[in-house]
């Protein structure tokens, strides 16, 4: 497993890339031939971010708490 991002930039930073990546996923997606187990994986990929996000947001709250 990789190492704790606790730089809010590096937080930041590493969500874009995740956000990036999902559009461009998104824009190669052809709607005619697109399958459920597609729909599975970016509905994935969103509940991903989503939990890195929550994951970053209580890292930096606890944080601010010391």
């Amino acid at each position: 497993m990789g190492k704790s991002i606790t730089n809010k930039d590096q937080q930041v930073s590493y969500l874009k890339e995740r956000l990036q990546i999902f559009m461009e996923v998104l824009d190669a997606i052809d709607p005619e031939t697109t399958e459920l187990e597609d729909i599975d994986r970016l509905i994935a990929m969103v509940d991903d971010i989503e939990v890195k996000m929550d994951t970053f947001k209580n890292r930096t709250d606890s944080e601010e708490k010391e």
